[in-house]
């Protein structure tokens, strides 16, 4: 495919540790079945439905409702979400309206696919939206994002492919006094990489983006994420969990920039990293870039193992070596997921990360 002589490469330093090879790799895979059932993939609560088989929209398993499927142009410069042109959903809220429980589910058969998303919400409207990756190849996707005044919208998406690649790019635009929250996790065997840029251009904006990465064998997953600061008292959070086992590795890049005027910020990263096995890999960089004089703005960023007191005295209390390692993970990764607001959503990635572990432990 002629796109793939255009994708980055590692000696750019945003994508030092991009793994291209496996996109690439993924792209190229002939499509087979994959034997999931695209019914499964849906979580058991109300609410509009679409499935895209191979970056194909299929009405048979969708019941759309508000959402609308539509040809789209990718309007960004990014190397990966430039190449999103086509057909996509699409979702836009008037004033006071509200879309809850939306999903996505995107299931791959090989090869690759290119789906472009846009969800512009209008003041005071409120959205839930829950994606779900799964099935084999290289799903790309751009996902566009408008919050007007007081908007809220509560993304949630989990990475499940069993191989393959999946690269998301996230561009957003947050109003005044408005609201997102985006959660990931990475439960599934793919490789991954999860591209944000967030603009909190409205006064008293709340931008936030973090999840769980979980990986294992020589798996390779990152998340990059850039949050700007434009406007007063705007705050931001990002917070993300990386465990990883055997020589796989796990990436979490963060940044913040506020910008000369806004002033009363309040930003905060939180990136830890847990190694299950010391061959595994967990790279951190938390960066702030600053202007303004009036903020509060911190990072922190930890990588280790498993705390040996805490297993001795779980042990201590009758708990085999083998429990006492979930439990511990378990509540690592809990609190990079305690974000999503619904409870049965929450409820599901949480049971995604229990078979993660049940298998890497």
């Amino acid at each position: 495919m002629n796109t793939l002589l255009e994708l980055p490469t590692p000696r750019q330093e945003e994508w030092r540790w991009a793994d291209m090879g496996a996109l690439k790799a993924a792209a190229a895979t002939p499509q087979h079945a994959t034997g999931v059932d695209p019914a499964g993939l849906f979580l058991d609560i109300e609410g509009p439905r679409l499935l895209f088989v191979d970056g194909r929209f299929e009405p048979a398993h969708s019941q759309p409702g508000p959402v609308q499927v539509t040809q789209q142009l990718a309007t960004t410069d990014h190397p990966l979400g430039s190449l999103t042109d086509g057909e996509g959903w699409s979702l836009h809220l008037g004033p006071e309206h509200a879309a809850l429980a939306v999903q996505i589910v995107h299931l791959g058969t090989g090869g690759e696919s290119h789906v472009p998303a846009r969800l512009m919400l209008d003041a005071d409207a409120v959205a839930s939206v829950v994606e779900t990756y799964a099935g084999s190849g290289w799903a790309n996707r751009l996902t566009t994002l408008c919050l007007g005044t007081g908007a809220r919208l509560m993304r949630s998406v989990r990475l499940l492919q069993s191989d393959g690649f999946v690269s998301l790019r996230e561009e957003a635009e947050v109003g005044e006094a408005a609201s997102l929250v985006s959660v990931f996790l990475g439960a599934g065997g793919m490789g991954s990489r999860i591209d944000g840029s967030l603009l909190v251009n409205g006064k008293g904006g709340f931008a936030e983006m973090g999840g769980a990465l979980l990986t294992s064998g020589s798996q390779k997953q990152e998340a990059a994420v850039v949050v700007r600061h434009d406007a007063l008292e705007g705050t931001s959070r990002q917070l993300w969990r990386a465990v990883a086992a055997d020589k796989s590795a796990a990436s979490l890049a963060a940044r913040v920039e506020v910008a000369r005027g806004a002033q009363q910020t309040d930003g905060e990263q939180s990136l830890r990293g847990l190694l299950l096995q010391r061959s595994a890999t967990v790279n951190l960089k938390p960066e702030l870039e600053i202007f303004a004089d009036d903020v509060k703005c911190a990072h922190g960023a930890t990588v280790g193992e498993l705390d040996k007191m805490a297993l001795f005295y779980l042990q201590s209390r009758g708990i085999d070596h083998a429990r006492a390692q979930a439990l511990l993970t378990r509540a690592f990764v809990a609190d990079a997921i305690a974000r999503i607001g619904e409870d049965a959503v929450r409820e599901a990635f949480a049971a995604d990360a229990d078979r993660w572990l049940d298998t890497a432990l």
